[in-house]
């Protein structure tokens, strides 16, 4: 079995060639790509760790990136649904946890503290990535970082999912269409003037100042390209008053960013455009599943139906006099934790 690490995007294309492509890797989070354009936008001060293990045309990878002496996180930040390891060609779960494994044990050579999140569950990416470091002999504490908010379509058309809401929903989304005050469009392709629409939106809007407007913008420019973005824009009087920023692909929906002019909020602009947003996905993109992303926001639970863990791991290497205190600390929570629950 073969494992190494790479410093730069280039020397990981040409060892995985178009393996960690859209064309390969279904989850927009796992792609090359991705992590690639998140390190330029938003973490470029910190090196990419870019670890590989193979054997038999299989694959795994880890995208890390630096954070201290001896300190590696997952290159990933709030844009992340989540965070995994990757695994490209022909593999089974005892492959999976081999290469994983091999990673973790030469990961030993140079960082003693690894931390990973939003980590999922429901593909077991959180247990295999546990049991492969804790094989390689590393300490591992597991805890849960955030909620996956999701709707699962079931098939079902709009109409069907519209009548399950929480009557007080769709008894404002009734008052409000029927002044014909707000105009609503779903735009699939990348134009500046929308885009500015969507950024004059988000600037007026109760939300915080945007991390990394021009990653966003790069990522709307990309999935345009590969007919996967859905920009919704609702107007009044001409004017754009509420913007939301999906994409749609293999089936998923998911909802990266929305926000509403707060002047506007009478007139319920961003509830009308989120209606407009999910009667497009269901019953013209036809997904099977819909996904907020992390966070609970009480409004979330309006228009999901259930709810996901994402995990944070946080791995140790015992030997390295630099984990002992933090070690310790994190078994003296976990006894803390339990005693109070006594």
């Amino acid at each position: 079995m073969n494992s190494e690490y790479h410093d730069n995007f280039q020397s990981v294309q040409a060892v995985a060639g178009k393996k960690l492509d859209r064309s390969v890797q279904k989850s927009l989070f796992d792609r090359l790509d991705w992590v690639q354009q998140l390190h330029e936008y938003c973490v470029s001060d910190h090196q990419p760790i870019l670890a590989n293990s193979s054997e038999n045309g299989a694959q795994a990878w880890m995208y890390l990136m630096k954070t201290g002496l001896g300190r590696y996180e997952g290159l990933a930040n709030w844009y992340n649904f989540t965070f995994r390891p990757v695994f490209t060609g022909t593999f089974d779960e005892v492959t999976k946890l081999a290469l994983l494994a091999k990673i973790a044990s030469d990961l030993r050579k140079t960082s003693h503290h690894i931390e990973i999140y939003p980590v999922p569950e429901e593909d077991q990416s959180a247990s295999l990535t546990e049991r492969a470091f804790e094989q390689a002999g590393w300490v591992v504490f597991k805890s849960k970082a955030d909620d996956n908010h999701i709707l699962n379509v079931k098939g079902q058309t709009f109409d069907k999912y519209w009548a399950e809401r929480p009557g007080q929903l769709r008894n404002t989304v009734r008052r409000k269409a029927k002044k014909n005050i707000v105009t609503t469009r779903i735009e699939t392709q990348f134009s500046d003037e929308h885009w500015n629409d969507y950024l004059h939106v988000y600037e007026n809007s109760w939300k915080p100042e945007e991390g990394s407007p021009e990653f966003l913008k790069s990522l709307a420019q990309r999935e345009a390209e590969a007919g996967c973005l859905r920009l919704g824009l609702a107007y009044i009087d001409g004017q754009p008053v509420a913007a939301q920023f999906w994409t749609v692909e293999n089936g998923e929906a998911l909802i990266h960013k929305l926000a509403h002019i707060e002047d506007a909020t009478k007139s319920s602009p961003g509830t009308l455009l989120t209606v407009a947003m999910f009667q497009h996905a269901i019953d013209v993109d036809r997904v099977n599943l819909v996904d907020f992303g992390t966070g609970n926001d009480p409004y979330k639970r309006d228009w999901m139906e259930m709810s996901r863990p994402r995990y944070r791991l946080e791995m140790f290497w015992p030997n390295n006099p630099l984990s002992w205190l933090p070690i310790l600390k994190h078994y003296a929570s976990g006894l803390v934790g339990r005693r109070s629950s006594l």
